[in-house]
């Protein structure tokens, strides 16, 4: 499976999980089978509410699935459109999200659970 976490720097799968989806400085893509990742920078870092594009962000790459802290209305949409879950996740590391998807412990994200903008506390 090829999970797609947002994070604020590179620092491995020790990297934290970013509070906001859109505005995460880049995306780690973690293929959990292999253990192998990397990070794709999030070009559409600084975009208006709403605004977000989430897809274009990350330049094609094959998805099953995105961990979040927060994320909006507008690209919660765009990805289960696309048909790419979307789970729940605090602020730990890429290391525990994959475990925890691993596991099964992770919640698929609801509509109610989405956030109201940028800047937010989300957990």
């Amino acid at each position: 499976m090829r999970i797609c976490i947002p994070v604020g720097e590179d620092n491995g799968l020790q990297s934290k999980v970013w509070a906001h989806f859109g505005s995460a400085p880049g995306f780690m893509i973690v293929d959990t089978e292999s253990g192998s990742w990397q990070v794709i920078p999030n070009r559409n870092q600084h975009h208006a509410h709403g605004m977000c594009m989430p897809l274009a962000s990350l330049q094609g790459e094959q998805l099953d699935a995105i961990a979040v802290g927060g994320i909006g209305a507008g690209a919660l949409n765009k990805l289960m459109a696309a048909d790419i879950r979307v789970y729940s996740c605090d602020n730990t590391s890429v290391a525990q999200v994959v475990a925890d998807l691993k596991a099964g412990t992770l919640k698929l994200m609801q509509p109610n659970m989405v956030c109201g903008g940028h800047g937010l506390s989300h957990l």
